[in-house]
């Protein structure tokens, strides 16, 4: 899924992205106080804001990754990911923190999630349209990611407790990683993927993405059809367009290898989401990457990605208006020779955009935020 790469990046603190320099003499001095009082801000410029969550410092092992997040219905932000060693590392839970409404920093992070004979991973936060929180994760059964089965949660208080955990799905290798969203039919849709392989370094050229649909009225499940391509495909997330018209891009599939012919996966439906076209390659570089895609109140899609076939780095937005024919508005959120990687994308009932990501070889999470009309200043004919 997200191996221990062969490739490792250059440890090196987080870098302001080269088209936001800081211009003032009061700006500096404020970017350096902050920096060296160890306050959560990492950069500010602009409407571009970049925070440090946390780090190895929170004890809960120096692996964190990947983060997922939403903005519950009293507007805190609620944020999960798995902890441990490493990735493949044996006891790995799932643990939430909260940045509540009225304050500038998260909780202390707690365990929302354990198996005693098993390894946890990839957590999806959601909160449902009916106020539930849903807590979607996978537990290793084996070795590798092709040995899981994904498990959800739920909770009725705002994520203060958390229901016993419930068996999804029992094919091997089925694992979760982005949101559901709500279709205009009222029933959501949850991105899901089926791994196969058993080699850290190479995801399976059959492993597909495909959804499965939940209908709250009698809370019954179903699954799509798969989205197939030639080298694999893997972490869907998706956008719908209109009632019958679904968008959905992929991370690809193959190894770690230097490439010139690795982009993301661009599938199509047109019945709802129940079937899907095959995946092909778009115009959009991916180094083997998780990537996120939502369609904000506006109706724009936004993409995030790591605008490189090889590098996890940098980490880029992408905003479409004209329902995902084309993106002229880039801008970088992240920069460097480190590896910024797994976003998640919420927007906010305040119109503002947040992401989360992991950096500094997964032992930090970090919460940007801008606005849509940072983006709409931005297009990729401008030198990022």
């Amino acid at each position: 899924m997200y191996p221990e790469t062969k490739k490792r990046f250059e440890k090196k603190p987080l870098e302001i992205p080269k088209h936001l320099d800081i211009v003032s003499g009061a700006c500096r001095f404020i970017f350096l106080f902050i920096v060296v009082t160890q306050f959560s801000i990492n950069w500010v410029s602009g409407d571009l804001i970049v925070r440090k969550i946390f780090g190895p410092e929170v004890p809960t092992g120096k692996y964190k990754h990947p983060s997922s997040f939403d903005e519950l219905d009293n507007g805190d932000l609620y944020l999960a990911y798995y902890g441990g060693a490493g990735e493949y590392a044996s006891g790995t839970v799932v643990y939430g923190t909260r940045l509540n409404k009225e304050s500038s920093h998260w909780s202390q992070s707690r365990k929302i999630a354990g198996n005693p004979f098993r390894s946890l991973g990839n957590p999806v936060v959601w909160q449902g349209p009916d106020g539930l929180v849903w807590l979607f994760y996978v537990t290793r059964f084996g070795d590798t990611w092709s040995t899981s089965r994904i498990k959800v949660k739920i909770s009725r208080d705002g994520a203060s407790s958390w229901s016993d955990s419930a068996l999804l799905t029992i094919e091997p290798g089925t694992m979760v990683r982005a949101h559901p969203i709500v279709l205009q039919t009222g029933e959501y849709l949850l991105p899901i993927y089926h791994e196969t392989g058993h080699d850290t370094e190479l995801v399976g050229p059959d492993t597909t993405s495909f959804f499965l649909r939940y209908n709250p009225s009698n809370k019954k499940w179903s699954s799509s059809k798969r989205i197939r391509s030639d080298h694999g495909n893997l972490q869907p997330a998706v956008v719908q367009v209109d009632d019958r018209h679904l968008i959905a891009y992929c991370r690809r599939g193959g190894g770690y290898e230097s490439t010139t012919e690795g982009y993301l996966i661009r599938s199509e439906s047109r019945d709802g989401g129940h079937t899907w076209g095959k995946g092909k390659n778009s115009s959009f570089p991916n180094p083997n990457s998780a990537v996120d895609f939502i369609k904000l109140r506006s109706g724009r899609l936004l993409l995030l990605y790591n605008d490189s076939m090889n590098d996890r780095t940098p980490l880029t937005a992408a905003l479409s208006s004209d329902n995902g024919k084309t993106f002229p508005h880039r801008m970088n959120i992240a920069s460097g020779r480190d590896s910024f990687a797994y976003p998640t994308v919420v927007q906010t009932r305040d119109g503002r955009i947040h992401v989360t990501f992991t950096s500094q070889e997964r032992t930090q999470i970090n919460h940007a935020i801008f606005n849509e009309n940072d983006l709409l200043l931005k297009s990729d004919n401008k030198k990022l």
